[in-house]
């Protein structure tokens, strides 16, 4: 496959090495010099273009298939709303016009569009909720990826961890907040939509990739202290974090806001995790916290 990955980041350039490991061509597209060096030094072809600029995606060659793994880079709402629905939007008018048009787009998305369902089981059937202006914006950009010209799916990421994001601090050093963590390793949010690529699987429709395990915000940071060979970190009750007055509100809501996400679907599909759980996951980052 000929594949374009706009806004080659974090996942990005991970699917860029899985797919170009495999054998097909591809190419990152960013837009900032220290985005095109961590482009060409994980292996593979890099285009400069803003997503929103439709001269500049003009340099970019075709593809067979068209993958927006943008991100904000946690700024507000209207950022987020100029990366995923104006840059998206932008991004299929342009490809969708060529002689030779990508056979399908694949847009990455979160979990954060479900809302709150207190703390239940969570899957692609159930009705969506979304609490903030942010999360708002995703479904918005979701509904574009299916609504679109070029046959769209749509790949909805639990909270994303790996090299360079493991965070092991703020769970070891707490307080830690209760709650559920949905996660899934950045090798693995990879592999997904290399899978659905390569076995040209969920055409026009969406599919929840999270690891096998939800696990309790205490529960995990236990674990971990446990591993890292150090004493529990201290906690406290959603209540307690809510009384803090200087708590923003996007924050409130996220406190607030809990699930357990089900990828039953994505095992169905076939899909074979590199990292199942946060135990495997984890690993080599314990292995090289400093304590040890």
């Amino acid at each position: 496959m000929r594949v374009a990955i706009v806004g080659c980041g974090y996942v990005g350039l991970e699917l860029g090495r899985q797919l170009t490991a495999r054998g097909h061509e591809v190419w990152g597209v960013r837009r900032s010099d220290e985005g095109i060096t961590a482009i060409e030094e994980a292996g593979f072809r890099s285009v400069r273009a803003d997503l929103t600029d439709l001269e500049a995606l003009s340099r970019v060659p075709d593809a067979d298939a068209l993958v927006f793994a943008a991100s904000s880079g946690g700024r507000g709402a209207t950022a987020a709303r100029e990366v995923y629905v104006e840059g998206l939007r932008t991004t299929i008018e342009h490809f969708a016009e060529r002689a030779d048009p990508p056979d399908r787009l694949v847009y990455t998305s979160s979990t954060g569009v479900y809302g709150d369902h207190g703390g239940d089981w969570v899957d692609e059937r159930t009705e969506i909720d979304p609490t903030t202006e942010k999360t708002r914006v995703l479904r918005e950009a979701e509904e574009i990826a299916l609504d679109s010209l070029i046959t769209g799916t749509v790949v909805r990421f639990a909270g994303l961890y790996g090299p360079d994001r493991y965070r092991l601090e703020r769970y070891l050093e707490g307080p830690v907040t209760e709650g559920y963590l949905n996660m899934l390793h950045r090798d693995d949010a990879a592999g997904v939509v290399r899978y659905l690529l390569e076995e040209d699987l969920v055409r026009g429709e969406t599919v929840l990739a999270v690891d096998d395990e939800p696990v309790g915000k205490w529960g995990f940071a236990d674990w971990l202290a446990d591993q890292c060979d150090l004493p529990e970190p201290p906690k406290e009750t959603k209540e307690e974090r809510l009384a803090d007055a200087e708590l923003s509100e996007p924050a409130r809501r996220r406190i607030l806001t809990s699930k357990r996400c089900s990828n039953e679907t994505l095992r169905e599909l076939g899909y074979e995790f590199s990292y199942p759980t946060f135990r495997e996951g984890y690993r080599e980052a314990v292995k090289a916290y400093p304590s040890r």
